[in-house]
């Protein structure tokens, strides 16, 4: 019996909290560090219309629960110090208790993979992790979750850690670098909030307001709002947008792959990545391939579905997109290579005689196709399983580029991050944000200042206006530029460089030295966190600069002289006397121009027969230059306009 005891012991102490669930958001947990020096918003949940005391130290405040459960009171400001007791008291007597809870600053880091990637898989890791030891930086991870409205919690809730060798391994290398150098010149207690998923793209982290204030994205969360209310319904309609979008790719082409047109080729039993089935074309292919197979129904198996019955369709996973059609009809769309796709039909989509299913596999790097263990299966009603054994396959040129998303998509969807790991942070006090995204949306950079703007904008939603906001600009990465070119990466970049010099309260950290052409996936994360932090600094006005910063432009004789400011010193080319990497441009063409750099101005000569209106700097995806300021950063791409 001893050894039961405890058990019911703990039993008969449960309070009413362990009924309802934590009072207390998710990211007030033991070690937590919260923000200093402003009113301190506390949140959570309870039962509608109890009131909830909090106490931290020796202040106190109350709040009552509105008839969601949700509440909120904020206590007065704190100066940095703790650790405190943390307490959430109900009026039904339900406690929560929160220990060694610091006040300092709180820094969310957020991103793609850049920001993920850990100090564990960057340079000189086993001496960083071994060395890591300050408990005054605390360090929280947010799991990955999207979700297709707003949560209120987290599917699992933080845990805080200190910056020792067990916890500093596995988290983001660039924000705990960032961290790092600002605790060598400032011992106040530092907390970092990690939000981050590789690969996604700056929509998904950006809620329905934010993005239609962006513009261009009303169709898609329309689609969104549809699938909440009426899921085949939704489906039916992305069908028709990947089907719009297919003939706008063929010149307007009547039909498509859903309707069985086209050059169909058996695909081999088994299907599997499409890239081991000794196919030349698709022996490193990324993009999209068709496959189509078909099933023949009776009379009266085709009835029962009419009437309702529950049929569904099972295909197993695909790398990494898909979009699936039953007889022409667009049925679901998912993302993800490890996700088992498994499709409700609706009533009524089925039909007596051949049924055609249809599957576009959009892959975009690595292994593509439809793969794995899990059966593929049209299952009927009444549990009949009809395997789907035979597929054909067709390849869509790649000169049709990157088919759109479902606006529920995980990575490159609408609002989804925004939803599944931004929302339930609700109204915590921030002291700035550190961005490092864009590697996703470089393909379509024409957007992405207008999105920077308004993801800048609504992250400090609740936050003081002038809230710091640092920006990763895009790393040199790609083949070497042997010639003037457009690049889509260049032009990312410098959505990223307008969209800060016109913040006021940005900075940008330009990285386009310190990448690997070769790997998307810089790993010398530790000059990221130093150029970060010194951006963070100059923001809260200490006397540094963040890197030679492009002015304007004009035309002087038979040259441009372009002014830069935040130079330290002066500006140099390194190893030559010629400053390598400005072009200028006319309306026809770019051409790369010489020049030479005087203190603050670089004067750029102009080529014979050229009128140029445009003067850029370092503008391709792996730029080669030499101009630097004394400090050793980098003077940023660019590109402007030239005045005459």
């Amino acid at each position: 019996m001893r050894r039961v005891a405890p058990i019911l012991l703990a039993a008969v102490m449960a309070t009413p909290a362990a009924a309802q669930g934590p009072l207390l958001n998710g990211l007030f947990a033991d070690h937590a560090v919260v923000q200093r020096d402003r009113p301190l918003p506390v949140f959570g949940r309870a039962k509608p219309g109890e009131a909830v005391t909090i106490t931290l130290g020796d202040k106190s405040a109350t709040a009552t629960a509105g008839p969601d459960g949700a509440w909120r009171t904020d206590l007065p400001a704190f100066a940095a110090g703790g650790p405190y007791k943390l307490q959430a008291k109900a009026a039904s007597g339900a406690t929560q208790t929160v220990s060694d809870v610091l006040v300092g600053d709180v820094w969310l880091c957020s991103g793609q993979s850049n920001m993920e990637l850990p100090v564990e898989r960057g340079n000189n890791s086993w001496s960083e992790v071994r060395s890591a030891n300050d408990d005054g930086l605390r360090m929280a991870y947010v799991d990955h979750a999207d979700s297709r409205t707003p949560r209120t919690d987290f599917s699992k809730p933080p845990a805080w850690k200190s910056a020792k060798p067990e916890a500093v391994g596995s988290f983001s290398a660039a924000c705990y670098y960032m961290a790092r150098e600002l605790r060598k010149t400032d011992k106040t207690p530092l907390g970092l909030v990690h939000a981050s998923w590789g690969g996604s793209a700056i929509e998904a982290w950006m809620s329905p307001a934010a993005l239609r204030k962006a513009g261009n994205y009303e169709d898609g969360l329309t689609v969104l709002a549809l699938s909440l209310k009426d899921r085949p319904a939704a489906d039916r309609r992305w069908g028709e947008t990947i089907k719009a979008w297919w003939s706008l790719r063929h010149n307007g082409a009547a039909g498509g792959p859903w309707l069985g047109d086209g050059a169909w080729t058996p695909a081999p039993k088994g299907l599997g990545a499409w890239e081991g089935w000794g196919v030349p074309a698709l022996a490193a292919f990324d993009g999209i391939v068709w496959f189509e197979t078909s099933v023949t129904l009776t009379a009266a198996q085709a009835q029962a579905q009419a009437k309702g019955g529950a049929a569904s369709l099972e295909i197993g996973m695909v790398d990494e997109v898909d979009t699936t059609f039953v007889n022409g009809v667009g049925i679901g769309s998912t993302s993800g290579a490890g996700t088992v796709r498994v499709y409700p039909l609706a009533a009524g989509r089925l039909k007596a005689g051949a049924n055609r299913i249809v599957v576009s596999a959009f892959d975009s790097y690595a292994n593509g196709g439809m793969y794995g263990d899990a059966p593929r299966a049209l299952v009927l009603a009444d549990g009949t399983r009809i395997p789907l054994d035979d597929w054909r396959c067709q390849i869509e040129p790649k000169a049709s580029g990157e088919p759109p998303r479902a606006p529920w998509d995980a990575l490159s969807g609408l609002s989804t991050l925004y939803n599944g790991m931004l929302a339930p942070m609700g109204p915590w006090a921030f002291k700035g944000l550190a961005w490092y995204q864009g590697e996703t949306n470089a393909g379509r950079p024409q957007t992405y200042q207008a999105l920077l703007t308004q993801f800048l904008a609504e992250r400090r939603t609740g936050q003081p206006a002038d809230m710091p906001a640092l920006v990763v600009q895009l790393a040199n990465y790609g083949k070497p530029q042997l010639a003037p070119e457009d690049s889509w990466w260049a032009q990312l970049r410098e959505a990223q460089r307008v969209a800060v010099a016109k913040d006021g309260h940005a900075a940008i950290a330009v990285i386009t030295d310190i990448g690997d052409p070769s790997d998307v996936h810089p790993t010398n994360k530790q000059d990221v966190g130093k150029r970060l932090a010194r951006g963070a600094r100059r923001l809260a006005g200490a006397a540094v600069t963040n890197g030679p910063s492009p002015v304007s432009a004009r035309r002087v004789g038979d040259a441009v002289e372009v002014k830069f400011e935040q130079v330290a010193e002066r500006l140099a080319a390194r190893g030559s006397d010629h400053a390598i990497g400005f072009e200028l441009c006319d309306a026809a063409v770019c051409r790369f121009a010489d020049a030479r750099v005087e203190g603050d101005k670089a004067v750029v000569a102009v080529p014979s027969g050229l009128t140029p209106t445009r003067v850029r700097f370092a503008w391709a995806d792996a730029p080669t230059f030499n101009v630097f300021d004394l400090s050793g950063l980098p003077l940023g791409p660019f590109e402007l306009a030239v005045t005459q």
